[in-house]
C-alpha cells in the first residue's frame, strides 16, 4: 500500500490555545523536541510507524526516546491529521483521557458548523 501524504494540524479549543504546540514548547530536553518534528515530518510524508489506536478514533504515536514520548491523534478526513495532545508514557493513561476529550470536542464544533 502506497503512503498517502497527510496535512499535519493542530487541535485548537474553544478558548485558542492548542494543547499539543504547548506541550512541545515546554519540553526542555531539545534532543526529544527534534525527534518529535522529524516523527511529525515523516508522518506528513504518509509514514506513520510506530503507532496504535487507543479508542474512540485516537491514535498513539510511540517514540522511543528518552521518557517514552507519545503523540495523541485523530485523522480527520483521509489526509488531515489533527494533533490533540503530548506526553510521556508516565501521563499515557491521563493524555489518552484528555485526548479523546478533545476529539470529542473537535467533532461537536465541526458539526455545528456544516
Amino acid at each position: 500500500m502506497e503512503a498517502r501524504p497527510q496535512e499535519v494540524i493542530f487541535y485548537t479549543t474553544e478558548d485558542d490555545e492548542r494543547p499539543f504546540e504547548l506541550w512541545l514548547e515546554s519540553l526542555r530536553d531539545r534532543q526529544a523536541r527534534a525527534r518529535i518534528k522529524a516523527r511529525l515530518d515523516r508522518v506528513e510524508n504518509g509514514n506513520f510507524g510506530d503507532c496504535k489506536p487507543v479508542g474512540s478514533g485516537v491514535m498513539e504515536l510511540r517514540i522511543d526516546y528518552g521518557q517514552g514520548y507519545r503523540i495523541y491523534f485523530a485523522q480527520a478526513g483521509e489526509t488531515i491529521v489533527l494533533l490533540l495532545c503530548g506526553g510521556d508514557k508516565s501521563t499515557q493513561n491521563q493524555d489518552i483521557i484528555r485526548a479523546k476529550h478533545y476529539w470529542v470536542d473537535f467533532q461537536r464544533r465541526e458539526n455545528a458548523n456544516l
